[in-house]
Parts: structure tokens; C-alpha cells; sequence
């Protein structure tokens, strides 16, 4: 049997994939909803300002400093792994 969903926790989950900065997966999965589900309500509710222009701001730049930050993470892993060489100032 399937469960109808309320207009309120389709908005939610809209609000919710589009600025947690989880994964739409892991958005539906934790909604127990479907991925597709997910994308048709993103879709359909992509023009009713579900989301505040300061709230989407917010998500794109975690989004930016969160990809930032990963390639800082695997530059500093690069530099710490380099084989038999010693500290850049040494040569």
C-alpha cells in the first residue's frame, strides 16, 4: 500500500535535499522515499521558493568550502605521503 505524503513533507524534503549538503540518495533514503520520488518533488517545487534565497546561499557555499576543503584534505595527504623525501626546506 502506498502512503501519501503531505504537501508540508514534500516541502520539507525539497528544503532538506537542496540545502543539507547530503546527497539526494541520502536524503531519500533517510525520508524513506524513493530517489526518483525525490527528484519529481525537487522538480515540481523548484519555482515555489521552497528554499530562501539566504538558505540556498548558505548551501552553496558549504558546498564550495566542503569541496575546498577535501582537496585540501588530499594535497596535505600527497605531501605527508611523498616517498623518501624530506621537508621541502631541507633541499
Amino acid at each position: 500500500m502506498r502512503l501519501k505524503r503531505t504537501e508540508e513533507f514534500r516541502k520539507d524534503a525539497v528544503r532538506i535535499a537542496l540545502t543539507s549538503g547530503l546527497t539526494r540518495k541520502q536524503v531519500a533514503d533517510d525520508l524513506g522515499i524513493g530517489m526518483s520520488t525525490l527528484n519529481k518533488w525537487i522538480t515540481a517545487h523548484r519555482d515555489l521558493d521552497v528554499v530562501s534565497k539566504e538558505d540556498l546561499s548558505l548551501a552553496q557555499e558549504n558546498d564550495r568550502l566542503r569541496r575546498e576543503n577535501r582537496l585540501l584534505k588530499e594535497e596535505r595527504e600527497i605531501l605527508k605521503n611523498r616517498s623518501g623525501l624530506g621537508p621541502a626546506c631541507a633541499r
